[in-house]
Parts: structure tokens; sequence; C-alpha cells
């Protein structure tokens, strides 16, 4: 470990010794705190392992019983009675009586020597490792400590240029390191924190934006100059409904971006049911309009299906070639189509990962779509830019709200557009919490609405009964519902299945031949039933807050009023508890979004990637840190705009920390 290395270890938390607290003061629940007080007591108690030494500490305003359950031979040696003693650890009740177990403990020397070791002490994160190796909170602390003795400022070059540090007002990075190990008090510190924290953020959001600089610099695109005859035909004669506002702004936004000369790379995002797959529509048809063709990519057979007929639905009456290509399209059809494609015949091709293998060769793919897209690997999503010369456009499209501060960090390289808008006449979702002990109660709003006509799904968190977990499972909920609703034809459908049947299933349940369909979250996404109504989704503080609201999302597709109905037992931890009075208040899925990464915390990035980018974040969050994120976002922003080849004096300090971290950084490219 280099001296730097060490500098950055972080503290992740600090002990307050800058204050002495009377025993009277003392509460169940605090955190260490510091007593002085005369040792009165100091006697062993117990047998064989249970053997602990007691003593009791008196300052006066009360005494406090000490406890050491190890190293009694030693303390009993150093400890001196009627001696007045500093002791430093977190007081807790037992049996009544205020205790403190295994606290460090210190000769009082006087006032004097104890204001000069009163101050906030560092504790740093400890390792297996590092504990058997003998490294301790305390030997880090004095190892930076005399590392501070021997540094000068100029022994610690700041990794910002002075413009940055004058505008955002921060703090130098020699006085940074320094106080967030030594504080001198807590307003120090908090501004070194924030200093060490911007300088995180700025350089995470400079990697993101100089890569998509990089790659608008060197990516030539497609020109798309022409709307074209086919869109204004769609427009006027087989539109299904008017655009919302928001979908007319999203479809000029890419037009603009087709027609710049650069390859577009744009992220859609849209809240379920917001009408995305019409905006990807006719983004392809302005690709047709110039010539090119298009595809669409989904991640399952099931939604890349659903897709299909839907293009199909709206382009009905128009002479426009759509193929489906599946793993489950074999034989003289997948020739068949594969020829088509080639020679230009298909205007757009819709299918699952098989559109990336090398036998699908476009005559000239012009617009690449990609629905959620957090599902393919890095190298697979690149693959599909080599099947044109020059590389098609790419949209993006995710039905999962991505809170702002996570998309400026995960697809900080894309040009983001958002639906925000509803299709008029699609009424809410009314979402109720309901209890398995009362079942009747919820079963008899489904039956209500079965007997109208519509359709519901019930979804379930496990397939089968399983020995290590209380959760209600598909099989069981299948078989329970045929015996109490014999009346009703019900089918099920779960991730082991087959994808032929797991499609025959579902098409089954959308021309209506199932009441209810009994399912695992195989249908959380793309799944589109206008005529089902209800969605029942049982054990649901089993599911995260995106999976409920993607879940949600199934119904409610129609004109009729639908309903979700949340099932739990009685018994809910404050978090779970917490998601589904989330899911009350709220349909906003951009705030459901944000909600769960308070209470998730960033984590890993679930299936999310960045193109080289490693998100070293040793002190700031996503969540907390957003408005942070933000301003450094603005300050790369500014910097790159400012000196584009780098080679401005006053920035070379940016370049070469930039230079050094990529260096050091683990690449993380290849995984998605």
């Amino acid at each position: 470990m280099s001296v730097e290395d060490l500098l950055r270890y972080y503290p992740n938390k600090y002990i307050d010794r800058t204050r002495v607290y009377k025993v009277q003061e003392l509460e169940e629940g605090m955190a260490s705190v510091q007593v002085i007080g005369q040792l009165l007591y100091l006697y062993e108690t117990g047998i064989g392992r249970r053997k602990r030494l007691e003593g009791v500490l008196d300052d006066g305003t009360g005494t406090i019983r000490l406890v050491w359950f190890g190293g009694i031979g030693h303390m009993k040696k150093v400890l001196q009675l009627k001696s007045y003693y500093v002791v430093f650890g977190k007081p807790s009740l037992f049996r009544e009586e205020m205790t403190m177990s295994h606290p460090e403990i210190s000769l009082y020397q006087g006032a004097e020597a104890l204001a000069s070791q009163s101050r906030l002490h560092p504790a740093y994160p400890m390792t297996e490792a590092m504990r058997n190796g003998g490294v301790t909170s305390a030997l880090l602390e004095q190892l930076i400590l005399s590392a501070f003795q021997h540094l000068r400022m100029e022994d610690v070059p700041d990794t910002l240029p002075k413009v940055l540090l004058h505008k955002y007002e921060l703090m130098g990075l020699y006085p940074s390191l320094k106080q967030i190990h030594l504080p001198s008090d807590n307003d120090l510190l908090e501004q070194a924190r924030h200093r060490l924290k911007f300088e995180e953020l700025f350089y995470v959001q400079l990697e993101i934006l100089d890569y998509a600089h990089k790659r608008t610099r060197s990516s030539a695109g497609l020109r798309f100059p022409l709307v074209g005859s086919v869109f204004h035909l769609f427009y006027r004669e087989h539109l299904p409904f008017a655009l919302t506002e928001a979908q007319k702004r999203v479809v000029r936004e890419i037009w603009a971006d087709m027609n710049s000369g650069l390859q577009m790379n744009r992220l859609l995002q849209g809240d379920v049911g917001s009408g995305k797959t019409l905006v990807a529509l006719m983004s392809m048809l302005i690709a047709q309009g110039n010539g090119y063709q298009s595809c669409m990519m989904a991640p399952t057979e099931i939604l890349a299906e659903q897709h299909y007929n839907t293009l199909m639905r709206f382009l009905e009456g128009m002479d426009i070639h759509v193929a489906l290509l599946t793993g489950s399209v074999q034989g003289k059809r997948r020739t068949s189509i594969l020829q088509e494609v080639s020679r230009g015949e298909v205007n757009i091709l819709v299918g699952t990962h098989a559109l990336l293998g090398d036998k699908v060769d476009f005559h000239q793919l012009g617009l690449a779509v990609i629905d959620e897209q957090h599902r393919f690997g890095v190298e697979q999503r690149a693959s599909l830019w080599k099947k044109n010369s020059i590389s098609p456009h790419i949209l993006v499209m995710t039905a999962t709200p991505i809170p702002r501060t996570l998309a400026m960090t995960v697809y900080g390289d894309l040009t983001v557009s958002v639906i925000d808008e509803l299709p008029p006449g699609r009424k809410p979702v009314k979402t109720c919490h309901g209890y398995h002990e009362t079942e009747k109660d919820y079963l008899q709003l489904v039956a209500s609405e079965i007997q109208k006509g519509r359709q519901a799904y019930f979804v379930y968190p496990l397939i089968e009964e399983s020995e290590k977990s209380d959760m209600l499972d598909l099989e069981s909920g299948y078989q329970h519902l045929c015996e109490v609703f014999p009346q009703w034809r019900i089918g099920r459908l779960h991730g082991k299945m087959k994808d032929s049947e797991k499609n025959s299933i579902m098409e089954e349940f959308k021309a209506g031949k199932m009441d209810v369909l009994v399912s695992t979250t195989v249908i959380e996404v793309g799944v589109d039933v206008p005529n089902a109504s209800v969605m029942v989704v049982m054990n649901a503080n089993r599911f995260g807050l995106s999976q409920l609201h993607q879940l949600r999302g199934r119904v409610g597709r129609g004109a009729d009023q639908s309903y979700c109905l949340l099932v739990t037992g009685y018994q809910l931890s404050e978090t779970s508890r917490r998601r589904i009075e989330i899911m009350l208040e709220s349909s906003d899925g951009f705030y459901i979004a944000e909600e769960d990464l308070k209470l998730r915390g960033p984590g890993v990035l679930d299936g999310t990637q960045q193109s080289g980018v490693f998100f070293d974040l040793k002190l700031s969050n996503v969540i907390r840190d957003g408005d942070l994120m933000a301003q450094a976002r603005n300050a790369a922003m500014d910097i790159l705009s400012q000196d584009p080849d780098k080679s401005l004096p006053s920035y070379a300090i940016v370049w070469d920390t930039l230079a050094k971290m990529r260096k050091n950084r683990i690449d993380l490219s290849n995984i998605s």
C-alpha cells in the first residue's frame, strides 16, 4: 500500500471524543460515549467460558458497571482500585443497571492531557484479512497521523484545477485529506467530505462525457433528411389515436438525431402504457422513408411476439413488410425470412437475440430499436452496430423508470427522451392492500370483474412450495383457485416452461380463452392484454418496488377501470410496509424508482453497466448526492466544451488525473 492508497482509504465513521458525559445522562441506544470516574470495585465472576471481569465506576452522578469477557488477566494487572479512569464505550441497560461492555479504558491524567486527545477520531472499515494481519483502526490512524507529520502541501498536488476550486468553493486536496482523517471539527470535516465527493463525481461524469464526446466525433451516422411518404400516410390515415404532446416531442427529437449526420444513441424512457412502441414504429417509418431497414430487438420471445403483433395491428392495410425472427422460427420459414432480409424486402425485422446471429444479413440497416436494453450484454448490443457499413442509429427503450441521479451515471453517455404523459382515455389503476387472512374480500372483487367479462392475473414469487420459505407458491395457488372457482378457466405460466408452451398459453389468454392466468414474474414486462383488469400480487412484500410497478402496469391498458391488489400477511417489516405505502400513494414510475433507490441503496447498479467506466465511489452516493452529481456533471461539461482537444495548460491536471484513473481502474465494459 502506497502513501496515496493510505490517504485515500477513508474512515467510514467518527468517534466523538470531544465531550465527557455524566453517568446520569446516559441512555439506552446512545452511540459510544466517554465517561470519567473512580474505579470503586473490581471482581471476577462466573466460571469457565462464562468467566468475566466486572468493575464499578463512579463519577459522582451515578455508577456504571464495566464488563470484560476476555483479557481478564491483563486488565487485572493494569487497573487500580480508587484511581480515576477515562472509559469509552457504548452504554446499555442490563437488569436496570447502566453497563458498558469491553470499554476502552485509560488512566485519567488531568484536564490538559484529556483536552489534547479530545477530538473526532476516525474509524476505518476493517476486512477479515486486515484483522487477521493485526491491522486495526487505531493503527491506521497512527500511520496516517505519522504520514501527515512528514508530508507538506506540495507533496500532495491537487487533482482539480484552481478554476473549479474557486467556482464551486471547494477545499484544496491536501487540507481535505487531512481533515477527513484527522478532523479539527465537524464543519471542516463536512467541507472535506464535500470536496472529495465532488472530485469522485466529477471524474465519473468526465469519463462518461468524454467517452460520449469521442464517440460523437468518431461515429459518423446515416443522414435521414426525409420524414417520407410512408410516415405521412400512417400519420394521416392509420394512426389509431392522437399522439400526446410528449410523443410528438420525442418523435421530433429522434428525427433531429437521425438527420444530424452523427450516429444516434438515444434512450427512450416511458412509464408502462405511455406509448413507446408507437414512437419506435414512427421512427422506423422515417428510416423506411429514407430507404433503410429497421429492427426491433426484445429480450424474450413473448415480448418479441407482443411487439410483432402490435406493429402488425398498427400497420394493418399498409404495404409494409414486418417479419418475426426468434429461436422458435426454424426450417424453411427461417431461411425464407433471412433471404428476404438480405434482399431488403423486409422493412422491419422484430426478434430476440436471434437478430444478432451471423446469418442475419441486412440489405441496409438504418435503425436498431432495443427494448429493455439492460437485459442484453454490451457485446451483444454492440454487434448490432456491425450489421451495416455505417453504424445504424440506436434507439434504446425502457419501461423501467430510471431516477435522474442514476440516469446521469448509468446512461450518462446517451441522449435521453422521456414520454411523461399517458395516452388519453386511460384510467389510473386503483391499488389496494389485502391480506392472506381475508382472502374472501379480494377474491370477491376478482369474481366481480370476471363476471363482467374481464380477466385477471395472479402472480406468485415461487413456482413450487419450498421447505426453506413460507412464501405462497404458484402450483398451490393454482390448485386452490381451481377448487374454489371450478367455473373459471384458469391457466398457469412460469419460466421453467418451454418457450413454445409459454407462447401458446399467452396467446390463449390474449384471445380470451382463459379467465385467470396464474403466473410468476415472467409476465412482468411487455405483456399487453387490454381486457385484463385485475392484477393480484401474492406475497407482495417479497417483490421490489420496481417489480410491483411493472406488474401493476400489466393492467389498466384498456378503457375500463382496473385494479391491482397487493396481498400480504399481517406481519410486515418496516421496509415492506413502506413499499406497500408507496404503491398505494403513487402511480408515478419515476417517483417510485426514486423511493426504491432510497430503500435499497445504490448497491450494484442492477442490470446496468456503463461502457468502460468504473464507479469507484468511496464517499459519494448516487441517491443522496444527486444535486452534487448534477453540479459535477455541469463542471465536466464546461471543461469539455472549453478544452475539447485537451491542450489547455490550465486543465492539464484534469486530463492527467483522468488518464491515471483509467490506467488503474478495472474495466467493467463487458459486464451487464
